[in-house]
């Protein structure tokens, strides 16, 4: 047998065994080849330019939840069941090429919109979305957000047809406080984030935080930069060892997260890295042993959180993305489309405005991580893990990222109802 046929095979046994363990988990029956017209999701992202990789990592985990839908019959709506199948659109991480190709959706009438990398983004998609709702009620649309963060999209600028399936920039800051509140060594923070809308709601967040909770910190730099346009981060390495900084709070991701911890690596910070995403594409390699017990990331999983279902998840996302520069599963994508296919066997028909509904208060659980939809603001709410970077092998890193040798440990866990955050939304439903 060749290596590209067991290989295959490899998948193909992880593919049919997290199949059957998810007709266990749910009462499916047995997997029958949906017939029906596909039901299309369009990928709105950034497929090309600064953020490419990031963009493809996305593209990869959700496929892998449409896969897991379709591999158990699809979505059984009341004229049968239906395979789910993915569009993907390059919006160059631009709103305005975003719009362009939300546009296109519209035209083809897709009725599900995904998108999370840029909250700018997001925003124009979540205002875009909300307008098509009421200009065209018969090309009505849900937009899917599976990472941007702004609070204000399920705030202040909550929309009836938006939904968050990650924990805003408030949630996460909120975990990464009680960590920074526990450890005495942090004296002087140094804030770090993108020019734009969710790095200043970072930066903002990470100040009441530190007001609130360790009071004796001493803020000595609070900086913004261009998003995914700094090539060198060493002058703002610079800047941070000259303030005399023993951490860092940075909301930054993708390359512009990994160009930062390589310029701290080649000129040897001695600082803590408290991060949004540092656990994310290329940051534990661009480490290396200067992020040993230094960086700290809070995310709703990873790899090292344990328990027979949580592995089974990691072993069978290894096996449909083998090689080790794909080694980045982000698990809220995956479960965003099974909730999705949920929400649609639930109506019982894949019409948005009834799927809305459905999702609305809708509870989900694979087995090792409970989540649901809270109705008043279309805010997730699920499982927050803290995690320090060490070196595989260590206590509590039994993988490691990207066949880096280095992974992640969990510091502290949140189980789903320590996460709950206040809300002002106020929803005008159709």
């Amino acid at each position: 047998m060749t290596a590209r046929m067991t290989r295959a095979a490899a998948i193909m046994v992880a593919m049919t065994a997290l199949a059957a363990g998810l007709r266990a988990a749910t009462g499916a029956q047995a997997d029958e080849a949906p017939t029906g017209k596909p039901i299309q999701l369009a990928l709105i992202e950034g497929m090309s330019g600064p953020f490419a990789d990031a963009g493809a990592a996305v593209e990869r985990n959700l496929r892998l939840g449409v896969e897991r839908v379709n591999a158990r019959g699809g979505v059984v709506l009341r004229d049968g069941a239906h395979p789910l199948e993915l569009v993907t659109l390059d919006s160059k991480g631009s709103p305005e090429a975003a719009l362009v190709q939300l546009r296109m959706a519209q035209d083809r009438h897709i009725g599900y919109v995904m998108q999370g990398n840029s909250s700018a983004v997001a925003a124009a998609l979540e205002s875009a979305v909300d307008r098509q709702a009421t200009r065209d009620p018969q090309n009505r649309e849900l937009f899917l957000n599976y990472s941007a963060d702004d609070p204000a999209l399920t705030n202040a600028n909550c929309s009836f047809w938006h939904f968050r399936f990650d924990a805003h920039a408030g949630m996460r800051m909120d975990a990464l406080a009680d960590v920074i509140a526990a450890d005495k060594s942090v004296k002087k923070v140094y804030l770090l984030n993108q020019d734009y809308s969710f790095g200043h709601d970072v930066s903002t967040l990470a100040r009441a935080a530190l007001a609130k909770d360790r009071p004796d910190v001493a803020i000595v730099g609070d900086e913004f930069h261009p998003i995914g346009r700094v090539k060198d981060f060493a002058p703002y390495i610079a800047k941070i060892r000259a303030a005399g900084a023993d951490a860092v709070i940075t909301g930054n991701w993708g390359n512009d997260l990994t160009l930062l911890v390589k310029a701290a690596r080649e000129q040897g910070l001695d600082a803590k890295f408290y991060t949004f995403y540092g656990n994310s594409l290329g940051a534990p390699a661009a480490l290396g042993d200067a992020g040993v017990k230094r960086v700290i990331a809070v995310a709703e999983w990873h790899p090292n959180v344990g328990g027979a279902a949580s592995d089974a998840w990691y072993k069978a996302f290894r096996a449909r993305y083998p090689a080790a520069k794909d080694d980045y599963p982000v698990l809220r994508m995956s479960m965003m489309v099974e909730m999705l296919a949920q929400a649609m066997t639930k109506a019982g028909t894949a019409d948005p405005a009834a799927v809305a509904r459905a999702l609305e208060g809708l509870r989900f659980d694979n087995g090792f991580h409970p989540m649901w939809m809270r109705a008043d603001d279309h805010q997730v709410i699920q499982p927050l893990y803290v995690m320090e970077m060490d070196k595989q092998a260590t206590p509590g890193v039994r993988n490691d990222n990207e066949g880096s040798g280095y992974g992640f440990r969990t510091v502290l866990a949140l189980p789903a109802e320590k996460t709950v955050p206040a809300t002002v939304c106020q929803l005008k439903r159709p």
